[in-house]
C-alpha cells in the first residue's frame, strides 16, 4: 500500500462517512467526491492528472460509487498505462450498489458487498488493510450509517439517529463543492465528526437535531457570533479571496472574478468586491449557464452582459444567459469556457462605457 491515497467518494452521508474513516489511517489523503453521471469521469481524470503531477506512488480509492462497464474499463486501462510508464498506482473499489455486478466480476479492484453500505465496507476493510486506528465511537457510529443507507427501521435507535445525520450532509448547503472542494468536504466530515459526540446520549437524534445550526455555525465562526448568513458569507469571501491566483480574469483592460454556483451573488459578490477593492467586476456563473454579474463602480456590468450574452441590468448589478453553456463539474474547465468568451468578444472593436469613484 502507498503512502498517498487519493480518496473518491459519493456525495451522501455513507460517501462522506467512508471518508471520516479513512482520516483515522496513517496515510496521506486527498479526498473528492462526486455525484454518479458524467462528474464521476471528470473527477477521476482530475485524479490521475495530480498523480501525473507527482512521481510518487499512490492508490486510488473509491468508495460508496459504483462504475459503469466503460467506466471500469476505462479506468483500467489508465492505470495500466501509468504502470507501464513506470509509476507505481494501484487501485480499490469498495461499493454496495448491485449495479456495479458486472465491473466487479471482471476486475480484482472492484469489490462489490450488497449486504453492507461502503461505510461498513470500508471500515471493516480498513481495519484489516490500512492500519486504522479506530477510536471508540466509530463502531457504532458505522452501525448508525449503516441503518439508515440500508433504511433498517427495526435498528430503531440507529435508524434515527441516522435520519438526522443524512439530513446533516444533505442540508450542509453553505459551500461549493465544485469551487472550494476542500473546504466543503472539510466542513462535511467535520460535521460528521462533530455528531459522532452526541451517540450515547439520552434522546441523541433530537439533541443533535437541536444542535445542528450551532455545529454549523461553530465551523464558520472565527472570532465574534453572528448569524450564520454573515458567518458563512465572510468565510466564503475568504475562500475567494485564496484563490485569485487561479480565478482572476480580465476583460478589455478590467480585472475580474470568476466564480461558479456560488450564488448569492449580492451579498457574497458585494463583499468580495469590499474586501478586494482592486478588482472591477465579479461573475458568478450558475450550472446551467446564467450570469450574475456585480461592480462597485470599477466597470458597467451591464455592458458586459450585453456584449457576452444579450443581457443586461444596472450598472452594478446585472445578468444575462450564456447560450450553449456546457454544465462541468471541474472549475477549470469552466473558466475555459468562459475564457473562450472573452477571447471571442475581445475581438469585437468596442469600448466599455464605465465610470469610477472619484
Amino acid at each position: 500500500m502507498s503512502k498517498t491515497i487519493h480518496h473518491l467518494s459519493h456525495t451522501d452521508l455513507d460517501g462522506y462517512s467512508c471518508q471520516l474513516i479513512m482520516k483515522y489511517t496513517p496515510y496521506t489523503l486527498f479526498n473528492y467526491n462526486a455525484n454518479y453521471g458524467a462528474e464521476v469521469k471528470q473527477t477521476l481524470e482530475l485524479i490521475l492528472q495530480n498523480i501525473n503531477k507527482d512521481d510518487k506512488s499512490a492508490t486510488i480509492l473509491i468508495t460508496d460509487l459504483n462504475l459503469t462497464a466503460d467506466e471500469s474499463r476505462w479506468l483500467n486501462m489508465e492505470i495500466i498505462k501509468l504502470n507501464e510508464n513506470k509509476k507505481d498506482i494501484t487501485l480499490l473499489l469498495l461499493d454496495h450498489h448491485g449495479t456495479g455486478e458486472d465491473s466487479a466480476q471482471k476486475y480484482p479492484w472492484y469489490y462489490l458487498d450488497t449486504s453492507r453500505c461502503a461505510t461498513k465496507i470500508t471500515y471493516d476493510y480498513a481495519k484489516e488493510h490500512f492500519n486504522l486506528d479506530a477510536p471508540s465511537w466509530m463502531e457504532k457510529f458505522v452501525n448508525i450509517v449503516n441503518a439508515v443507507d440500508l433504511w433498517k427501521m427495526e435498528e430503531v435507535e440507529n435508524f434515527e439517529y441516522g435520519k438526522v445525520c443524512m439530513r446533516l450532509i444533505s442540508e450542509a448547503r453553505e459551500l461549493n463543492k465544485i469551487m472550494f472542494p476542500e473546504a466543503d468536504n472539510s466542513y462535511k466530515i467535520s460535521l460528521l465528526h462533530e455528531a459522532t459526540k452526541y451517540i450515547d446520549k439520552t434522546d441523541a437524534p433530537i439533541i443533535l437535531d437541536d444542535n445542528i445550526h450551532m455545529l454549523k455555525k461553530t465551523f464558520f465562526k472565527k472570532e465574534q457570533n453572528d448569524t450564520i448568513d454573515n458567518l458563512s458569507t465572510k468565510y466564503i469571501v475568504s475562500l475567494l479571496g485564496e484563490a485569485k491566483a487561479e480565478k482572476t480574469i480580465y476583460y478589455k483592460g478590467y480585472k475580474g472574478y470568476l466564480s461558479y454556483g456560488v450564488g448569492n451573488t449580492s451579498i457574497v459578490g458585494n463583499g468580495f468586491l469590499l474586501t478586494y477593492p482592486e478588482y472591477d467586476f465579479i461573475i458568478d456563473v450558475s450550472y446551467r449557464g446564467t450570469l450574475s454579474l456585480r461592480a462597485n463602480n470599477g466597470v458597467n456590468v451591464a455592458l458586459i452582459s450585453k456584449e457576452w450574452t444579450g443581457g443586461g441590468g444596472h450598472p452594478n448589478a446585472a445578468g444575462g444567459r450564456i447560450i450553449g453553456f456546457k454544465e462541468q463539474y471541474r472549475y477549470d474547465l469552466v473558466k475555459q469556457q468562459i475564457e473562450k468568451i472573452i477571447n471571442e468578444k475581445e475581438a469585437v472593436a468596442g469600448e466599455l462605457e464605465y465610470k469610477k469613484e472619484v
